[in-house]
């Protein structure tokens, strides 16, 4: 049939579109080939980190109402001086001791700030070499050459997970992986980037190494390609780039894998006793540990390094006023209430296991030469493999780009070291080279008070208004008080009837800490001869609240935290395991329905790469009939079981046998959506 006068142009218009969008393709890729050559040339002549802060243009930031976080003000280990009382302070000599670094105070500032933001996007310290020379997290199929072909096919779009095309055949744990099938990492790219968000690529000497910032697990693009900073990115699929790492063996703190407990094999090594002894078998291991780390939800990790599976949700950055920081209540101590505690332990601890050496015979039971011949006897780089019959730590010493320091990330000896403290669990402060004691850290933490989410847009202030009167008469006041809708203290897991496993995961620290104390922030690295060392103030957790962070005397505990942005943290309960699908129900006049179950749990949603819905998620936190069905759904999968995510606990009803209706139900579910913005008063 002849193309009628009308449909001619639109014809020649789409011809002439798609021909625009296959050049701009061609240069973006033209663009990128040349980008990599030259990196690659230069990377042997000078250190190259890409890519760069996004601009503030590139985020929902600007349209964001920020917190009530003061510039001018200060923290002086954790107590917040505001800006008037600061100002009055600073006109007395007593006062402007009690402001000095000498006192331990950090002034809130916008260079802190600025600095803070770097950070948080760009700042790894160091752990690429962890992750890429030890792990070998670019020697499997999420490599180089599948990352920038995943990216290329963007066309300069953005997406929400970075799908990657598997290159080989690969039996990783109990799966079996295809050439062709599609991995998807939950990794956020935004609208006209290069670089998956919170991915930093290093190029020294040629070799390309990637790491990790904050930005990856606490910010993510929206529907738009814009990124919402401080979100948690919460279909990030931790568990599957790990396991398809080439050494993810060297994760095994983070699984219920005790490698004491696999068969030895070849390698040999000279143990804490001076004795040559064989580790455990290579391959053995990274089956096991692999099945473990493959079994962790999308948008989940293993914080504890107690050796059980225990992962837990991706947090939200939106942390002014919603101290204690660590999920147990472990990070209240120190500089912004904890904050930079928690900062620290992301960058320390998790992002560089040979952190643990020097507490794993106390901690696991493994003494310090095992512990790291069992991460470097399989390392991905030839430089960093254990020799057999070496002394790892020794090997370590060697090899160490970091000398003088005990891990291989940029950190520093905190006080009383190798013992650790309630303020710096594992003794080891994450801070670079030549930059003064927690700058970073405390600059992150001033960046993240700052940062709120985007605003709930609704329509429908009536029920919000009738939400609230709800919400106070449920009794959830009780615990989610105050301006930041949290009484900042921890509940015991006795009543709280959540996951016991993880509650427990902190009991053994007490047994090799010392006295909390750190350095005067104005103190340079590396660190000089003559410190000047503060003490850590600790009466501002009661005695209950600190033996419930560690399980002492006690099953332990779960911090309570604020419900700022419950519209972008999606699921809930610190396994995340409250997760229902935006299809699951529907809604009556006086009921809901369940109309495709297979969208309940963990196992209905974010293993099945379905977002849970905000909405639909917070009804099954409230409404019981609804939540065993999730608990159900979850208990059901093997990985779930495995992982010890059902999504059990916090057991307080706003349902029919509590005599609520199916309106206050909805009408409470709509408060606490709008829950957006501590600054809103």
């Amino acid at each position: 049939m002849l193309s009628s006068p009308k449909s001619q142009p639109s014809n020649e218009s789409e011809t002439s579109s798609t021909s625009w969008l296959n050049s701009a393709a061609l240069r973006r890729t033209a663009i990128l080939v040349f980008l990599i050559s030259f990196i690659v040339f230069w990377g042997f002549q000078i250190d190259i980190t890409l890519p760069n802060t996004p601009s503030l243009q590139k985020t929902l930031t600007p349209s964001i109402q920020p917190t009530a976080q003061e510039i001018g003000s200060y923290d002086v280990l954790g107590q917040t001086v505001s800006k008037d009382e600061a100002a009055s302070l600073l006109q007395t000599d007593a006062g402007k001791a009690f402001l000095s670094p000498g006192n331990g105070a950090v002034e809130i500032n916008k260079d802190l700030i600025k600095l803070g933001r770097d950070s948080f996007y760009k700042e790894t310290f160091g752990n690429e070499v962890f992750i890429t020379d030890v792990t070998g997290i670019l020697n499997g199929p999420l490599n180089i050459g599948n990352l920038t072909k995943a990216i290329l096919a963007l066309r300069g779009g953005h997406t929400t997970n970075l799908q990657v095309e598997m290159d080989r055949d690969m039996q990783v744990g109990n799966r079996e992986f295809k050439k062709g099938d599609i991995i998807n990492t939950g990794l956020d790219v935004a609208t006209g980037s290069l670089f998956p968000l919170g991915v930093v690529a290093n190029i020294n000497n040629g070799k390309v190494r990637v790491g990790i910032t904050c930005a990856a697990c606490h910010a993510k693009v929206n529907d738009e390609g814009k990124i919402i900073e401080g979100a948690p990115n919460n279909d990030l699929d931790t568990g599957t780039i790990l396991a398809l790492a080439s050494n993810s063996a060297a994760w095994f703190r983070q699984t219920g894998v005790n490698p004491t407990q696999i068969a030895s094999g070849n390698n040999t090594y000279i143990d804490a006793n001076g004795k040559t002894e064989h580790l455990p078998n290579v391959e053995a291991l990274e089956r096991a540990v692999d099945e473990h780390l493959l079994s962790w939800a999308p948008g989940n990790f293993d914080s504890s390094g107690d050796n059980k599976n225990n992962p837990a949700q991706n947090p939200s950055s939106y942390t002014l006023g919603a101290h204690p920081y660590g999920w147990s209540g472990f990070a209240a101590l120190g500089w912004f209430k904890g904050l930079t505690t928690l900062n620290s332990n992301v960058h320390a601890t998790n992002s560089d296991l040979t952190t643990g050496g020097d507490s794993s015979q106390d901690l696991l039971g493994i003494d310090k030469e095992t512990y790291l011949g069992i991460l470097l006897q399989n390392s991905a780089n030839s430089k960093f493999k254990l020799p057999s019959g070496a002394k790892p730590s020794q090997f370590l010493n060697k090899i160490d780009p970091t000398p003088g320091t005990p891990a291989i990330n940029e950190v520093i000896k905190m006080p009383g070291f190798p013992l650790g403290s309630r303020f710096i669990l594992d003794g080891l402060m994450a801070n670079s080279p030549g930059m003064p004691v927690a700058l970073q850290l405390n600059g992150m933490s001033a960046f993240q008070n700052s940062l709120a989410p985007p605003a709930y847009e609704s329509n429908n202030i009536k029920s919000i208004q009738q939400g609230a009167k709800i919400f106070s008469n449920a009794g959830c006041v009780t615990c989610h008080s105050g301006r930041y809708f949290t009484n900042n203290h921890v509940i015991a897991e006795d009543e709280i009837q959540s996951q016991p496993s993880r509650a427990l995961a902190l009991a053994k620290f007490p047994k090799v800490f010392a006295k909390p104390q750190t350095y005067t922030p104005d103190t340079r690295t590396p660190l000089p001869a003559n410190l000047s060392i503060l003490n850590i103030p600790t009466d501002s957790v009661s005695e209950q609240d600190y033996k419930l962070a560690y399980a002492i005397g006690n099953s332990g505990g779960y911090k309570v935290p604020s419900l700022i942005g419950l519209h972008v943290t999606a699921p809930y309960l610190h396994d995340g395991g409250v997760a229902v699908g935006k299809d699951a129900l529907q809604i009556n006049e006086n009921d809901y329905q369940i109309v495709n179950p297979n969208q309940l749990g963990l196992a209905g949603t974010s293993l099945n790469n379905i977002v849970p819905d905000a909405g639909a998620s917070l009804r099954a936190l409230i409404d019981r009939n609804l939540r065993n069905q999730v608990i159900a759904a979850n208990r059901a999968n093997p990985d779930l079981v495995l992982s010890n995510a059902d999504g059990s606990g916090h057991n307080y009803w706003v349902d029919k046998q509590a005599g609520f209706t199916i309106q206050d139900q909805n009408n409470l579910i709509e408060y606490l959506l709008s829950l957006d913005n501590p600054g809103n008063g």
